[in-house]
């Protein structure tokens, strides 16, 4: 018996290994169009979405508006649907799932898969030479080592994860002291968020051994003070992963955060002063940015705000007030002691845009300098990937 579990569990494995076998999907094909493949005999309708696809418009009732509408595949021999693009896919890293008759899956022949919160999504890499996905691939030069790094949290009261990135050299040169930037992820992300969904180590591998950035330590935080870590990694085991947790953006991740900064320039060789500390997120993290930064204007020379969560009302439900209170205030602070950059980036068609224009309003009547980046597009990574790849190279110089 225990044999027969042992080669039926071998089997299984073997299947696992070999799902999809003989289906190639995703094909980028010469011309620079993509062909997807997906095998289901039986299925009625099979069509494939992603943020490939062409914005189109369609109207609902009276309003108009901006979606990518899903492909059709074709069934053709041995149950095998496929669907080849009718233009070329620009070079850029995307995500797609397969809908069978009413059901999203990802893509069983594509072993690269992205999680965000609780969705998984299959990925799609277009490279080019030249273009800024090239920044996305991995190339043959110099790597920097990638931590799972825990901290004690007297805030939490626990443990908690992050994930830091030593550039190339960094054991080897002993005496070398190095500046940090610490990026923050969105509502729902955790400490994985910017290394498998945003690219960031491989942003940094790439602009670091062009000359492009300097050698810099980055720390990737857990934003969620209620947790120490990521989904499945942390004491809360098979809960799944939601945006709705407890004390978010209500100014306790603000409050607690110089104690990551104490932990980092405490165990990494860090240039521990202002001048050579940077801070940047993405939607909640961007939210978190700056009100970290202006919290603490002796802290971080360099902020940026990709896709900015202010403007929600998260400031009125506030458990710390004083986090949020006083904007104006500690905005005049913050400047007057001439911080080196606060960038702003954003998509035109981004929900939150107009609440970014409004801050930027602010900024102008008090004369306040800020670098501001606008780009095609929504809430969405491909946007957050090109700011972090604007913002690195301007930073410790």
């Amino acid at each position: 018996m225990a044999a027969a579990l042992l080669l039926g569990g071998t089997a299984f494995a073997q299947q696992a290994i070999f799902a999809g076998a003989g289906v190639e999907s995703p094909v980028i094909n010469e011309d620079g169009t993509v062909t997807f493949r997906y095998r289901a005999p039986k299925a009625v309708r099979v069509t494939v979405s992603g943020d490939f696809l062409p914005v189109q418009k369609v109207k609902m009732g009276d309003r108009e508006f901006e979606t990518q509408v899903p492909a059709e595949l074709k069934e053709g021999q041995n149950g095998v649907w496929e669907y080849t693009t009718d233009f070329k896919v620009a070079p850029e890293m995307y995500t797609y799932t397969f809908n069978v008759d009413g059901v999203s899956v990802v893509d069983p022949n594509n072993a690269f898969v992205n999680r965000d919160v609780a969705s998984l999504t299959s990925v799609l890499l277009v490279p080019q030479e030249g273009a800024r996905s090239d920044l996305y691939a991995i190339h043959r030069v110099p790597h920097g080592t990638v931590s799972k790094v825990w901290y004690p949290s007297a805030f939490a009261g626990f443990d908690r994860r992050m994930t830091v990135y030593t550039p190339a050299g960094y054991e080897k040169n002993t005496k070398t002291r190095y500046p940090v930037l610490y990026v923050l992820h969105g509502i729902g992300g955790d400490e994985d968020a910017w290394v498998t969904q945003g690219r960031a180590t491989q942003i940094l591998d790439n602009l670091i051994a062009r000359g492009q950035a300097k050698p810099m330590i980055v720390v990737f935080t857990n934003g969620n003070i209620s947790q120490e870590a990521a989904p499945l990694e942390n004491s809360t085991n098979y809960t799944r992963a939601t945006m709705s947790l407890p004390q978010t953006m209500e100014g306790s991740f603000e409050t607690a955060f110089p104690e990551v900064v104490k932990f980092i320039d405490t165990n990494y060789r860090t240039i521990a002063k202002k001048q050579s500390r940077a801070i940047c997120g993405l939607s909640m993290g961007g939210f978190h940015t700056l009100y970290i930064t202006l919290n603490n204007p002796d802290m971080f020379n360099y902020s940026g705000m990709f896709s900015a969560a202010i403007g929600t009302g998260s400031e009125e439900r506030a458990t710390y007030k004083n986090i949020y209170q006083d904007v104006d205030g500690k905005l005049a602070t913050y400047f007057s002691k001439k911080p080196a950059l606060l960038w702003i980036g954003i998509g035109n068609s981004d929900f939150l845009i107009q609440a970014n224009n409004d801050f930027r309003k602010k900024l102008d009547a008090a004369g306040y300098p800020y670098e501001y980046m606008e780009t095609d597009g929504g809430h969405i990574w491909r946007n957050w990937r090109i700011y972090l790849s604007e913002f690195v190279p301007k930073l410790f110089k």
